[in-house]
């Protein structure tokens, strides 16, 4: 059975005092409104891991993610963040190849394919993001354009690697626009995805990766969501800084 997953994705937000009362409010949450069978991600800026993984400590349904690291495994790279470093604080999962870090960073599948490399070698376990703008889901190439991202970055990696994988699809044209992704317009996308993989890796592999769904994810939409048959579950930005909604798309499966 694939792994049910609802990942915080904090963006650059929060000082210190917010970082640690929004982590003690969904630690203390959780702790009262058990979730079964539900891994939750928290995922904030750098500075935040030590902190945040000293608050989560001892609630086995809370894991700590980062955001992005280096492609380098170490040496004079001055502002990066490697694998290691974020496996030394306790990291077990890390986002990589989020649009925003594609866009505003030029992240190319070439780069991120080396990122997952230093993910999986520091046994992290990497959330490889994928998606499309508005103008490729306009023109209707959609599906080309994401296969073209999981091929470019990851059909190099082995059956093996590969299962340890988390995908995340992202709609990005559904982010901020006023534009919203439907139910079954996420359920067509993460069923080609994991079609996709199939057709590389076969369909046994395909059906243990967990594929979650990155658009506008919250408590009013996310049960819907969650209950199609190729979501496993959410990436989640602006709702990931609120602990009650946060923790109400935790249970919404």
């Amino acid at each position: 059975m694939r792994k049910k997953i609802v990942a915080g994705n904090w963006k650059m937000n929060c000082l210190l005092e917010e970082g640690q009362k929004l982590t003690s409010e969904i630690v203390n949450m959780i702790k009262d409104e058990p979730i079964k069978d539900v891994k939750v991600i928290l995922n904030p800026p750098f500075v935040h891991l030590y902190g945040v993984k000293k608050l989560i400590a001892g609630v086995d349904s809370i894991a700590l993610g980062a955001q992005n690291c280096s492609d380098k495994e170490a040496g004079a790279y001055t502002g990066e963040t490697s694998a290691a470093m974020l496996g030394s604080f306790g990291a077990e999962y890390v986002i990589i190849g989020h649009s925003e870090r594609r866009s505003m960073f030029n992240e190319s599948n070439e780069l991120l394919t080396e990122k997952t490399k230093q993910a999986l070698s520091n046994n992290l376990t990497p959330i490889f993001c994928c998606g499309e703008p508005l103008e490729i889901r306009e023109a209707g190439t959609h599906e080309d354009y994401v296969k073209a991202q999981l091929t470019e970055s990851l059909f190099g990696f082995s059956e093996d690697e590969i299962k340890k994988l988390v995908i995340a699809y992202e709609p990005i044209w559904a982010i901020g626009t006023g534009k919203t992704a439907s139910s079954e317009q996420a359920q067509d996308m993460h069923a080609a995805i994991r079609k996709h993989l199939s057709s590389k890796y076969g369909e046994a592999v395909a059906e243990e990766i967990s594929i979650l769904y990155g658009g506008s994810c919250k408590p009013s939409n996310a049960k819907e969501i969650f209950s199609k048959a190729d979501v496993d579950g959410g990436l989640i930005g602006g709702a990931s800084l609120k602990s009650r909604d946060f923790v109400d798309i935790a249970k919404s499966f």
